[in-house]
């Protein structure tokens, strides 16, 4: 008997809402095109429009009757943020998996439209803007999800309070800026299930990763000669962008998950295989890191929760 959790074990979604950040490539855009499969409506979030709806005609072809949007969302812009926010709350009453995925890896030093650095701006702060503008929704419908994706390099990952943002690029290294984004993401998913448990919400917050997975996120880098030459071994440890959806995908749907739980892959090192429950390091469960992260984030973007 197989026991591994697959996309056979997707329920029906039928009269879901499910967004999904970054829906146009890598692990983004097999969420979409499993969930669309799975019947429900799908919004596609994509900073390039013209590649998601490139990505959406793609999944046509396979499941014409897939019910996908996409809409514009830049999540290094808060003002893009607001602007999907509203015109979201537009056209839809409910969401039932707000999936965070979208990311940027290891890039060199950057700001965002607002001055952030753009690892920590992309992968947590437009996110938490993003789930702070969106959360009255995300509350008002029985047994919502929010999913954050994480990574394993949440294990290198430290926050540093007093130079948060690397200010003009101070002490900042792109595994270091990278390792810290990811920490956070499970600082907030850990804070915010906290507070939806505490305001008595069916609402819950979940976090997962997707282990080494092909997906185009490390293109700041590829170009890089150690990275040249290191290619055929990395090209052997790492797995298929349908496998590395799956904890993501598993956290969003399984009728099973539990609030506060983090997904990653069965495999060694967490590093490639089937969904199950993870452990994340103790410094993603610090209590007190968490509210500060939270504190600095609703200063930062100027979105405050009301949780």
């Amino acid at each position: 008997m197989n026991t591994n959790w697959t996309i056979q074990n997707i329920p029906d979604l039928k009269g879901k809402t499910i967004i999904v950040t970054g829906g146009n490539s890598g692990i983004g855009f097999e969420a979409v095109k499993e969930f669309s499969t799975k019947g429900a409506e799908v919004i596609s979030a994509c900073r390039n429009i013209q590649k998601g709806e490139q990505a959406k005609a793609e999944i046509l072809v396979v499941h014409p009757k897939a019910k996908i949007e996409v809409m514009a969302l830049d999540l290094m812009d808060l003002e893009s943020i607001r602007k999907f926010a509203e015109s979201f709350k537009s056209k839809y009453k409910k969401i039932d998996v707000l999936l965070n995925n979208a990311g940027i890896m290891m890039n060199p030093y950057t700001l965002t439209k607002d001055g952030f650095e753009s690892q920590l701006g992309t992968n947590h702060l437009g996110h938490f803007a993003l789930t702070g503008l969106l959360i009255d929704l995300i509350k008002s419908t029985p047994n919502s999800r929010i999913v954050n994706i994480s990574s394993m390099a949440h294990k290198m990952g430290k926050m540093n309070f007093n130079n948060l943002l690397f200010e003009n690029g101070k002490g900042y290294t792109r595994i270091k800026a990278y390792g810290q984004s990811k920490l956070a993401n499970l600082l907030f998913t850990y804070e915010l299930q906290r507070r939806l448990r505490a305001a008595n919400s069916s609402s819950i917050a979940v976090a997962a990763h997707p282990g080494i997975s092909d997906t185009n996120l490390g293109r700041h880098f590829e170009n890089m000669w150690l990275v040249k030459i290191m290619m055929p071994l990395y090209l052997k440890m790492v797995q298929k962008a349908d496998m590395g959806a799956l904890p993501g995908i598993r956290a969003s749907v399984d009728p099973n998950v539990k609030g506060g739980e983090y997904y990653g892959p069965d495999g060694k090192g967490e590093r490639t295989g089937y969904p199950v429950l993870v452990e994340s390091t103790p410094a993603s469960h610090n209590i007190e890191d968490a509210k500060k992260l939270w504190e600095v984030s609703e200063k930062l973007t100027g979105v405050k929760f009301g949780i």
